[in-house]
């Protein structure tokens, strides 16, 4: 019979073979379903940036610039020392930067998720104090080592914070330093870093009272404090810190970060009374202030 199939023939059932499987899938293709975001709207949820954490970057602006665009770490924003109008965006703030490593405060760890990263060109520390803490008995550095900001890069910093507290509804306590976050890693930004004026002259994260201060400063509530009562008091506020009941050299390096942030001319990494009176006046004024969700 093959002998009497027309090449015309032929080719009509070939071309019919060849359409079936077209169809077979446009006939048993799934319908495209539609994402409704208006009709619904739940009420338990919250913004997913919840913490500001700022950093000196240790370099100059170019050694800056190709650590933060070429390395393994970065930051959602950079100032350099410039004397321009820039703030420069590096990553997405939709998108993690990895700037703050192993940390964690205010009851959240792996905080590169759910922070905004902001680098600051700046030394550190001053070229003489370098090798300081190696060839001394020093075990924490004073406030003459670090390097002072710029005006221009503080006036930029309280620019781009008061823009992110405004659209992510930040804490004022989640305004923190790299120090704060990591205390036995890092000591940025430093002792130099203005966070009083910050708060004064731009509303801009937390500060103490001085009457709340000064109410605290009893020696005789100092001297029945106990360790356990003073690192409660640290965690209250959002630091990670040990139960041991001793000063290890972990719990000071706690101590001075506080100190980098709350009383920076004076950071010894040694619980004394005017810190422990400033960390109560801070609890008193921030109690309820937390944001864990």
């Amino acid at each position: 019979m093959a002998k009497n199939i027309t090449p015309l023939a032929l080719a009509s059932v070939l071309t019919s073979f060849m359409t079936l499987p077209l169809i077979g899938c446009v006939a048993t293709s799934e319908p495209r379903y539609i994402i409704d975001s208006e009709t619904y709207q739940a009420q338990g949820k919250s913004e997913r940036i919840k913490t500001i954490v700022l950093h000196y970057t240790v370099s100059d602006n170019d050694r800056s610039i190709k650590t933060l665009t070429t390395g393994q770490v970065s930051s959602h924003y950079l100032i350099l020392s410039n004397d321009d109008d820039k703030i420069y965006n590096l990553v997405p703030e939709s998108e993690r930067a990895w700037h703050a490593g192993n940390s964690g405060f205010a009851g959240r760890t792996i905080l590169n998720d759910t922070s905004i990263g902001i680098e600051i060109v700046n030394a550190g520390i001053k070229p003489e104090y370098r090798d300081a803490l190696r060839n001394s008995e020093l075990e924490y550095r004073p406030y003459e080592h670090y390097v002072e900001f710029d005006e221009l890069q503080i006036k930029k910093v309280a620019q781009l914070v008061q823009d992110l507290v405004k659209r992510y509804d930040i804490s004022p306590k989640n305004i923190v330093g790299h120090s704060d976050i990591a205390p036995s890693r890092k000591i940025d930004p430093g002792a130099k870093f203005p966070w009083e004026r910050l708060y004064v002259d731009y509303g801009i994260g937390a500060w103490y009272d001085e009457f709340d201060k000064q109410f605290f400063m009893h020696p005789d509530e100092f001297a029945a404090a106990t360790i356990p009562e003073i690192k409660q008091a640290f965690r209250d506020y959002g630091y990670q810190i040990n139960d041991s009941d001793e000063w290890d050299k972990a719990s000071r390096d706690v101590v001075y970060a506080f100190q980098l942030h709350f009383r920076p001319q004076r950071p010894t990494g040694e619980l004394d009374i005017e810190t422990y009176a400033i960390l109560k006046a801070l609890n008193k004024k921030y109690a309820g202030r937390d944001d864990f969700y």
